[in-house]
């Protein structure tokens, strides 16, 4: 996706006051070295340069980094109450039957306790029998494998959700 670099919510981002973006940013991804590598790079030309940057302190991350990112995503199939941007991203496991459901939250708390995080997954565009077996899949792993498929998946949120941000009008106080 390529937008014109007068896309409203970019041309809030590189004029708003660091206080605000990194709040901003922080709707994005909660890992702190994240937020301050997309900053520092200010002001981006178009929306594709912002995803550069994110794609650039994403692979940066170390397993701290990682860590904190996740630390901001609720667990598949409980998004985080009255968060509209999880509940959408989630989609695919709100008309999923209730057998499904508890398959779904059984796979969660083995992978957390396997791996010590949140199973971490693009959801969006995903049925729930797609993150299910994706899940499944996913425990097998090495916790090297998965830490690299969930800076995989991590990339693929930053970047949905800041093209969401540099799209949308920005928020007037």
């Amino acid at each position: 996706m390529t937008a014109s670099p007068a896309a409203p919510g970019l041309t809030w981002l590189n004029s708003s006051t660091e206080s605000d973006a990194r709040a901003a940013l922080r709707s994005v991804c909660t890992a702190r070295s994240w937020i301050g590598t997309v900053l520092a790079r200010r002001p981006y030309a178009g929306t594709e340069d912002l995803l550069a940057a994110s794609d650039d302190a994403t692979a940066a991350l170390d397993t701290g980094g990682l860590a904190e990112a996740m630390a901001g995503h609720p667990p598949i199939g409980r998004p985080e109450p009255g968060d509209a941007a999880s509940a959408r991203e989630q989609r695919g496991m709100a008309g999923a039957p209730e057998e499904l459901k508890e398959e779904m939250l059984q796979l969660n708390l083995a992978y957390q306790e396997k791996f010590g995080h949140v199973f971490l997954i693009c959801a969006t565009g995903l049925t729930a029998e797609q993150m299910r077996d994706a899940a499944r899949a996913r425990l097998a792993n090495s916790p090297e494998a998965e830490r690299e498929n969930v800076r995989t998946e991590l990339t693929k949120i930053n970047r949905i959700r800041l093209s969401g941000l540099a799209e949308r009008e920005p928020q007037r106080a």
